[in-house]
């Protein structure tokens, strides 16, 4: 599968946001499986922390929230995928996100991928009034906390940062067994566990494939030390641009090379962020016509 995540959005959509909108129905239109959107609050200052590299967007760059945003997608389409790339789960309550998530999931008929990681600003949380050094614990408290009132009601859940006792909390998801979690994070032993535990899939950092590759064969091997089947687990992988003699991204080489490195390293969806490969809104339709070839 084929997934598109949203940004550049001030570059390639201006200042109308419904663009966006648009855009995942001609993406649906050409076969395209998945349409994700990354998420920020805010953005402070410190873009210099960022722990990837060097961050790729101005400071006033918008930042749709996701959920809203995935919502007028799903009134504009039938069949693609909405998935978040990845929501900061710890900035938002538990029953808040369960229950947007469970409507959205519920309004689309099915058709959410909840992507969720920590995030890296400390700005953001402080702002939101959640304590950063705890946003790992915090994440896995919510999903945990998500997870048991898409289930059985009334529902109860204790932990360290979330509890609650005996709530119904509807619509629920109407996928079953709740809206599927993929967890955009380093594989480290933590993160690991809690993806064997609630994961439906891992979404790599970066596009480096010795990563992606190691990576999915630890969490295939853990997967099967705990019982599930290990070609469950989904991968979204980032493809890396292959570039021509002029150092730009050249598509055709990406598709013909580097796409099935991807998935020979372990990847299950394969990711395109159109920021890379679009720098105006006429290049969104040279750009989606080459992918529905490919499709």
């Amino acid at each position: 599968m084929i997934s598109l995540t949203v940004s550049g959005v001030a570059r390639l959509f201006g200042g109308d946001l419904a663009g966006i909108v648009a855009f995942a129905k001609r993406a649906e239109d050409a076969g395209i499986g998945q349409i994700a959107m990354t998420d920020h609050l805010a953005i402070g200052l410190r873009t210099d922390r960022y722990p990837y590299g060097r961050f790729p967007f101005p400071n006033e760059e918008p930042w749709p929230e996701p959920l809203t945003t995935l919502a007028a997608i799903a009134g504009a389409t039938t069949r693609i995928r909405l998935a978040t790339a990845v929501l900061i789960a710890p900035l938002r309550p538990a029953l808040l996100l369960a229950k947007t998530v469970a409507t959205l999931d519920a309004l689309s008929g099915g058709r959410v991928d909840l992507g969720v990681g920590v995030g890296w600003q400390a700005e953001e949380f402080s702002a939101a009034g959640v304590r950063f050094g705890l946003r790992t614990a915090r994440m896995h408290d919510t999903l945990r906390a998500c997870r048991a009132l898409w289930g059985a009601s009334p529902a109860s859940f204790q932990s360290e940062t979330v509890s609650f006792d005996s709530l119904w909390c509807e619509p629920r998801p109407v996928q079953p067994g709740g809206v599927p979690i993929w967890f955009g994070v380093t594989p480290s032993e933590r993160h690991i566990a809690a993806i064997v535990e609630m994961g439906a899939g891992w979404m790599p950092v970066g596009s480096d494939l010795a990563a992606l590759r190691e990576g999915a064969l630890r969490l295939r091997t853990a997967f099967v030390a705990a019982g599930r089947d290990p070609a469950s687990l989904g991968v979204r992988a980032n493809v890396a641009p292959a570039r021509d003699a002029n150092g730009r991204p050249d598509l055709d080489r990406t598709l013909a090379e580097n796409a099935p490195a991807a998935r020979e390293a372990g990847a299950t969806v394969l990711a395109f962020p159109i920021a890379a490969w679009a720098r105006r809104p006429e290049d969104l339709v040279t750009f989606l016509a080459r992918l529905a070839r490919a499709s």
